[in-house]
């Protein structure tokens, strides 16, 4: 008998754990499967060093099982540095599920889901993230304690979509301060790529500031909905990463900053709430760094969501909430100062300052 080779490049049963380039230590990987209500889902832990690990839950139409499985380890990797950077005692984690939300997610697939959350004690702690909305999280809250991001109405900080969108907009304008010496963005013209609820969120805290702002998504519907709300100009260039624009804000989905755009940028800044916006960490960073672009880390600026769901378990009020987001300007114009003084990039010294706190704990400090 003969046997096909497979590629696990076009074939998704043929991947690996351990040796993907994205596992990275982490504590643990876990699968989850419901054949009744269509469930298949990873749950990945990088890190509990600070404290239990604390992610969203991401709906989306993977190509295939390969795909979701980077996806869930870049993601919940990313969450441990995001809250050790920001000084909350959280380690990182993210739970991926694998489906389109608009048409398969239903109220029997998020409560078997939350069964899964729920075997792990606490070791995960889950919240909203893309495909997700409050009301999801409620109903998770009803099969378990270990998720945040609950409505107000059931004592919960309700959606961090918001706050997360007034933390990229305080990292904006600390790169402004670093980059043009003044943290102003009146009359700045900002790109903003992806306009979902973090997006629009903040294309209304540019426009009120008097900026210029230029948006793109595929839903073509939202695009005029949000224009029409803020006065923004929908862009229509062929190619967004060439647009001339002072800042460019990815609030989509990850890696937009690679091999294929980073040569193509105008932009002076890049400031945006997505998630691993650098395909390649330090390549792409120092690529950054060669080219005069300020790049203001995404994890660093993005973190106002999980300080709005932190404030669930700490029990601490909006003003605090508030405060804390606040902080993320001072937070990144002193790593953009430490990246030129050191000459690292800036993500290679948000990264530093994050596993040096990391070590620390480990070292009992």
């Amino acid at each position: 008998m003969t046997t096909t080779p497979i590629d696990p490049k076009t074939h998704s049963a043929a991947f690996s754990v351990f040796g993907n380039a994205a596992f990275d230590n982490h504590e643990q990987v876990v699968f989850c499967h419901d054949k009744d209500t269509g469930l298949k889902a990873i749950i990945g832990v990088h890190n509990t060093v600070l404290g239990p690990a604390l992610g969203g839950t991401r709906m989306w139409s993977y190509a295939n099982e390969s795909e979701a499985l980077t996806d869930v380890l870049r993601l919940s990797r990313g969450m441990t540095y995001k809250s050790a950077i920001t000084g909350l005692n959280l380690g990182g984690g993210k739970a991926v599920i694998m489906g389109d939300a608009k048409t398969q997610k239903t109220p029997e697939l998020m409560m078997k889901f939350a069964e899964f959350v729920h075997r792990l004690g606490g070791t995960y702690i889950t919240a909203e993230d893309i495909g997700m909305e409050t009301a999801d999280m409620d109903l998770v809250r009803t099969v378990t304690p270990y998720v945040t991001g609950i409505s107000e109405e059931k004592g919960g900080a309700g959606n961090p979509s918001p706050i997360t969108a007034y933390g990229v907009f305080m990292g904006m304008k600390a790169a402004a301060q670093h980059a043009f010496g003044s943290a102003l963005l009146e009359d700045r013209t900002v790109l903003v790529q992806g306009i979902g609820h973090v997006g629009e969120s903040l294309v209304e805290h540019l426009s009120n500031e008097g900026a210029k702002v230029l948006i793109a998504d595929i839903n073509q519907e939202r695009l005029e909905a949000v224009r029409d709300k803020y006065q923004a100009i929908i862009y229509a260039g062929d190619n967004l990463y060439e647009a001339p624009v002072d800042i460019y804000a990815p609030c989509a989905l990850g890696a937009t900053i690679n091999d294929q755009t980073i040569e193509h940028f105008n932009a002076k800044i890049i400031a945006g709430a997505a998630n691993n916006q650098l395909a390649d960490e330090q390549r792409h960073g120092a690529m950054l760094k060669e080219r005069g672009i300020v790049y203001a880390p995404d994890f660093v600026i993005n973190a106002g969501g999980i300080i709005n769901v932190y404030a669930e378990l700490e029990h601490y009020g909006r003003a605090e909430i508030m405060r804390k987001t606040e902080n993320i300007f001072d937070t990144t114009l002193e790593l953009l100062q430490m990246s030129d003084r050191e000459d690292i990039t800036s993500h290679q010294a948000a990264f530093n300052v994050a596993q040096q706190r990391i070590d620390a704990r480990k070292r009992g400090n």
